[in-house]
């Protein structure tokens, strides 16, 4: 069982939530975008405490999320980060040679014509989609 932030930390996260359901299919975002869409600039490394932390009943696309040089953040969990980069080019993303995303490809900007929106807020997990932890159990990777 996943420790449980404070509520203030709680309420912070919910809005980082809500920020990645946004992130459509094919698109990636960084950390440091989330933070700052949902109101909290300069607080990328929260972001991604949060993503590592999201519940199981949540439909969150974490995987949509990467750094800020385009590239899958290692984890903790070995293979973790090859599962994220499958799940992505699974979307469409590219990967070049040197594991990059090409982020002006890519990258998802709010409210452009090109991004196709999704509901903004964090979602339940709907009975047709896995969650990450779900579809990590089915590929032996672990979050």
């Amino acid at each position: 069982m996943k420790p449980r932030p404070e509520r203030s930390t709680q309420s912070r996260w919910r809005r980082f939530y809500a920020v990645v359901t946004r992130i459509p299919e094919g698109r990636v975002a960084t950390y440091g975008q989330i933070a700052a869409l949902a109101g909290f600039p300069g607080n990328a490394r929260e972001v991604g405490y949060a993503l590592a932390a999201l519940p199981e009943e949540l439909d969150v696309p974490w995987q949509r999320v990467i750094n800020a040089r385009g590239e899958v953040s290692l984890r903790r969990e070995p293979g973790r980060d090859g599962f994220q980069r499958h799940l992505l080019e699974e979307e469409g993303v590219v990967f070049s040679l040197e594991g990059r995303v090409d982020l002006r490809r890519f990258g998802w900007e709010p409210g452009r014509a090109r991004a196709r929106s999704a509901a903004g807020g964090a979602v339940r997990k709907s009975a047709g989609r896995k969650s990450a932890g779900e579809a990590g159990r089915k590929s032996g990777a672990a979050r």
